[in-house]
């Protein structure tokens, strides 16, 4: 039996959006996977400029509510994490702290992603040297 891909997903605002449950839907038809939510806590709006950690509570709430979804739809999601509110920094210190084989980022649409300005997807490939597939998808509303 092929062993399981470690897979880790990156997503905030997009974490619990029907595209992203295509793509991951798609990858698990590829082969055996366990994928790993990481869902930065990275803040949106005026919250921003007041405190750069104000995003955690509600990345917690994306992180419980997408794993759920996620699993409900018989994927198989080892953990679900908060991480740092800088993306990059949450991908660095996921990567250090366990071996993935590849990485999927998902950004909201590009004019009204914030991730993309940065050039997340490409940042993460070269920091992690893994290969990074991107997912463009549609925000999913918390409900708490």
């Amino acid at each position: 039996m092929a062993e399981k891909a470690d897979v880790l997903v990156v997503a905030n605002r997009t974490a619990g959006s029907p595209e992203l449950l295509a793509a991951l839907k798609e990858r698990a038809a590829q082969g055996p996977v366990k994928f790993h939510l990481l869902v930065p806590s990275t803040p949106h709006g005026v919250a921003w400029a007041a405190d750069m950690h104000s995003g955690g509570s509600e990345a917690e709430e994306h992180v419980r509510l997408a794993v759920e979804r996620l699993r409900s739809e018989g994927l198989e999601v080892d953990d679900g994490k908060v991480g740092d509110p800088d993306p990059v920094a949450a991908v660095e210190d996921a990567v250090n702290f366990r071996e993935f084989d590849e990485i999927i980022v998902s950004t909201l649409p590009k004019h009204l992603s914030k991730w993309l300005k940065l050039d997340l997807p490409h940042r993460v490939e070269r920091v992690t040297g893994k290969p990074v597939t991107h997912v463009s998808a549609t925000e999913t509303k918390v409900e708490a």
